[in-house]
């Protein structure tokens, strides 16, 4: 197929949404479909076999794009929105719509009599309460009725997380969503390198055990969380180091802040952010990975990375992790510190539980969120909004 793809994101950067984008791009790729993609002028390039990304111009004073809604979108979504209309006058099989591209992609869809797949990664009105954009009941109230209007005119709709799917059910309870978990592996987009001595020499990690955050330092991660009950669990836990992957240089440094104030700074490890293909490569120094998210509905991309690599996973009972891990996965803790301390304890010191629960969670990847599994959900998401085989 020929498929006209809209991403309002920087692609790529190592964050959420675009990592998710370039899953759908290379397993689209991978399935023998030609995309062209539409996005901003920021991000790095990828080389995917047919795959070609078209951006938007560059706007003077716009550099970066924080992660959730912000005024600086506004002039960007336009540019797209004009290059949008301008690539639909050449004839597409599909038009593949993400965030917000859906407002646009919907009109166009129609006028162009193009099918239209609306790929939701979020709800747009919780966005605008859960990143404090507005409190104004208005403007939550308009995106609340643009994201119905999207639901109910797509061709489609894909979720990424069980908690969005049941949101849409009962938006458009007659058509549901194709749910299509976030699952790729990464490193096969990105190339991998096994760079896991050279991160235990350089970090001098011989003699210790390693408990591994990779993700982003956004507030509702929970890395706050994450540090008091390091500086709880330290004293019992005498050989482990905590290293924290990710996080902007201004990020990093409130956190390394944090940790100095707490008395833990010997014991933590920031290394900013990483390539993506490297990830897997500090996670095999790993003797357990957390996921302290505090906030939130979305199961973090993290969770399914963490469920392939056989290492016991620590993280919040919250609806986030639990659409995906139980307590036969992973070890479950309250969000709080006390307790994520309790939890971090019992992964490092009951050697037998650990293992039990890191090998169900591998089992768990490999029979739910494989990639075969992956590509035969868009392959339906495709025929769903198209009427025909993928």
């Amino acid at each position: 197929m020929n498929i006209l793809m809209v991403a309002p994101e920087p692609i790529f950067e190592p964050r959420g949404t675009p990592l998710s984008v370039v899953g759908r791009l290379k397993a689209l790729s991978d399935m023998g479909h030609h995309v062209d993609l539409l996005t901003y002028p920021m991000g790095r390039s990828i080389d995917l076999h047919s795959v070609h990304i078209h951006r938007t111009p560059r706007i003077p004073g716009i550099r970066k794009i924080k992660i959730g809604p912000s005024l600086a979108k506004v002039p960007l979504d336009l540019c797209l929105m004009l290059k949008t209309f301008h690539f639909l006058w050449s004839r597409y099989d599909v038009l593949h719509t993400h965030e917000e591209a859906g407002f646009w992609g919907t009109l166009f869809a129609g006028w162009f009599r193009v099918p239209h797949i609306y790929d939701m990664h979020s709800s747009l009105p919780q966005q605008l309460e859960n990143f404090e954009f507005s409190r104004s009941r208005l403007l939550k109230r308009i995106f609340e009725c643009l994201e119905r209007w999207v639901l109910n005119r797509a061709g489609c709709v894909i979720t990424i997380c069980p908690d969005l799917a049941e949101h849409v059910q009962k938006v458009i309870p007659e058509k549901g969503s194709v749910l299509i978990e976030n699952a790729i592996d990464y490193a096969e987009v990105f190339g991998e390198e096994d760079l896991s001595e050279q991160i235990r020499t350089r970090y001098q990690l011989d003699g210790h055990r390693v408990a591994l955050y990779a993700g982003t330092f956004e507030p509702y991660q929970g890395l706050g969380l994450l540090l008091k009950a390091v500086a709880i669990s330290a004293a019992q836990l005498q050989d482990v180091k905590w290293i924290l992957v990710g996080g902007r240089p201004d990020q990093v440094e409130n956190a390394r802040i944090l940790a100095a104030e707490l008395g833990i700074d010997s014991r933590c490890i920031f290394t900013g952010q990483v390539e993506p293909g490297e990830v897997n490569s500090y996670m095999r120094c790993a003797h357990c990975l957390l996921s302290p998210r505090t906030t939130g509905t979305n199961t973090p991309l993290k969770i399914y990375s963490y469920l392939r690599s056989g290492v016991p996973i620590v993280a919040t009972r919250l609806w986030t992790h639990t659409q995906v891990l139980n307590d036969q996965t992973a070890f479950l803790a309250d969000p709080t510190e006390e307790d994520f301390a309790r939890a971090m304890i019992d992964a490092l010191s009951k050697e037998d539980q650990a293992h039990r629960r890191a090998v169900h969670a591998r089992a768990l990847a490999h029979q739910r969120y494989s990639y075969d599994h992956y590509k035969e959900k868009l392959t339906a998401a495709l025929r769903k909004a198209t009427g025909t085989g993928g």
